[in-house]
């Protein structure tokens, strides 16, 4: 199994839930909102919010738990999806999940995802 953590902006997140719903065999998403920065990140960009004195931009953190074989179909559909061709677009990352357990039956491994 595998989680796939993607930082996209949001007004992107429409076409990316679009995207992944066409993806067979995936079976959730979470959506966080989330305030960040890059090493490219714009100095005026016009959505930044002020945190503690430091600059943020808003962003989505999406995390899908998966199995291996749909990996590459969810990275190509955020990427897709997310893509405006201009700074800052965002960032997938891929991990390797060891478990899972669903808390309501006790199953365990990809039965739970």
């Amino acid at each position: 199994m595998k989680e796939i953590k993607a930082y996209i902006k949001p007004h992107r997140l429409y076409d990316v839930v679009i995207s992944l719903h066409k993806v067979e065999g995936l079976t959730g998403m979470s959506v966080t909102k989330v305030l960040g920065f890059g090493r490219g990140r714009a100095k005026d960009e016009k959505d930044k919010v002020s945190e503690g004195g430091v600059d943020m931009v808003p962003h989505l953190k999406l995390e899908i738990v998966c199995r291996d074989d749909l990996v590459e179909e969810i990275v190509s559909a955020i990427e897709r999806a997310a893509h405006t061709g201009l700074r800052g677009d965002g960032k997938i990352y891929v991990l390797e999940v060891t478990d899972a357990v669903r808390i309501s039956t006790g199953e365990r491994g990809q039965r739970a995802v």
